[in-house]
């Protein structure tokens, strides 16, 4: 066997090659290639930076720079040959700069290391990616909240246990969405926040005896300042798990949104419909208008957990500093972050052609005696004590259960015949207690679904936006 494989930069230490099956379990060129321009992006912030400390020359420099874009350019047209040999992005990326620019390419990685180079390309590319989805939380945001001050007076039941409550408004249900996807944006933001600090400088693991300049490169990328323990700066991943739990979290409730979609397309409700875009059809069943778009969503949620428990496992008993299972933490970020930018598009744009169908959804309001808190409150107003007014509600609810009708249809008679004797009913009964568009009314204050309020939210929301 020949002594070394020229093509490992640390082939120098070893005398037999690397075993083939090796070669494919340790590289991840397939899978981190994806971080090419954020790998080129931080060589050329350190190549500036080591030009700017008199570490190289300015010609090398220059030599550094001329090969990048081509090599840019290259990766662009699909010229660019990556190689399983050269392990990964990186090895990748220097080799062919060798291969253009001779020694000048060698002298790039002076005073750096991989392990301080993959740390600052995985947050140089979580960033990025971070800043796009927040772009596109944006986006969905805005679909909501249209879509609450379109349906803002569209009365439906709230449920609890699945059981019809109360009266709302569709648009009232679409913010309370609007509200968990604000504070999921929240948590981005907060995360970008922990994740915008460069590694770059620590080296392997120790720092490094050059004379650099870590600030000037975190200024070059736009990092708020440096890690500042070289140890941490390469070992950690916990801002990818901090994204990956902010993931999961954002996933979470687009599946609470999903199950609600697929249960509202129901004939049984048939609150909604979805455009035949994002509906499936069935291969036996002519009639199928399947809602795949948010099972889906659902089912991918499932793996977006996956991927947070991955990466926590991962962590979990890694002693300092840098180790190989590292390697592991780019397909499960990669995944969540591909899987959230996806479901966040498809879903701006299915909901943008959601209709509401407000019939069915006034049949369930008054099948579920929706406004019996309604008139538990009414006589309350009248003098009846909340426990008593509750009871008396209860008795009535199970009157009209058994004539197979609505409180609402209940006679005067009939309802006065559950009071106390010091008790009055008056026909205002029905306007003021037994109506769905009093109990919206009724509910006038901030957070209240009356359509006042939920108009009120929507116009803040969208001065927020």
């Amino acid at each position: 066997m020949e002594k070394n494989n020229k093509n490992y930069t640390w082939a120098g230490r070893f005398d037999e090659p690397m075993s083939d099956l090796l070669k494919r379990y340790n590289a991840s060129v397939n899978f981190d290639k994806r971080m090419w321009r954020q790998d080129i992006r931080g060589s050329l912030a350190h190549a500036k930076m080591l030009v700017k400390q008199n570490i190289i020359s300015a010609e090398d420099g220059e030599k550094i720079q001329n090969g990048m874009q081509q090599i840019i350019k290259e990766i662009e047209s699909g010229e660019f040959q990556w190689s399983l040999d050269l392990e990964d992005v990186h090895f990748n990326i220097e080799s062919r700069l060798i291969a253009l620019v001779g020694d000048a390419g060698k002298r790039l990685h002076t005073a750096r290391s991989r392990n301080d180079q993959v740390a600052t390309d995985i947050r140089l590319f979580l960033r990025d990616n971070v800043d796009l989805i927040l772009q596109k939380l944006t986006d969905f945001r805005k679909v909501l909240v249209n879509l609450a001050e379109r349906e803002a007076a569209t009365a439906m039941p709230g449920l609890t246990h699945l059981q019809v409550a109360q009266p709302i408004t569709f648009g009232h249900h679409m913010m309370a969405y609007f509200e968990m996807f604000s504070r999921d944006f929240a948590r981005l933001q907060d995360c970008r926040k922990r994740l915008n600090f460069l590694p770059l400088g620590a080296a392997a693991l120790a720092g490094t005896g050059y004379n650099i300049d870590r600030e000037f490169v975190a200024k070059e990328l736009g990092f708020d300042g440096v890690c500042k323990n070289s140890l941490d700066a390469v070992s950690d991943r916990d801002f990818a798990i901090e994204f990956s739990a902010a993931a999961a979290m954002i996933m979470m409730h687009i599946s609470r949104l999903s199950e609600e979609l697929v249960l509202w397309m129901n004939q049984r409700f048939g609150y909604i419909k979805l455009s035949d875009g994002f509906c499936t059809g069935s291969s036996i069943m002519p009639q199928k208008k399947n809602p795949d778009v948010p099972e889906l969503a659902r089912g991918k949620t499932g793996r977006v957990y996956g991927n947070l428990t991955a990466l926590l496992t991962l962590m979990k008993s890694q002693p300092l500093a840098y180790n190989k299972d590292n390697q592991e933490d780019k397909e499960p970020l990669f995944d969540s972050i591909d899987t959230l930018i996806d479901t966040l598009c498809i879903f701006t744009e299915m909901l943008q052609t959601l209709k509401t169908n407000p019939k069915p959804m006034a049949e369930a309001l008054r099948q579920g005696f929706a406004t019996a808190t309604d008139l538990a409150d009414y006589l309350v107003r009248k003098g009846v004590a909340f426990r008593d007014a509750h009871a008396i509600v209860g008795a009535a609810v199970k009157s009209a259960e058994q004539k197979n009708c609505d409180l609402a249809e209940l006679s005067l008679a009939e309802l006065q015949e559950f009071c106390p004797q010091n008790i009055t009913l008056s026909d205002d009964v029905y306007s003021k207690a037994l109506t769905v568009e009093a109990a919206l009314k009724a509910r006038n204050h901030v957070g209240g679904t009356a359509v006042e309020q939920v108009l009120l939210a929507v116009k803040k929301a969208k001065e927020n936006l």
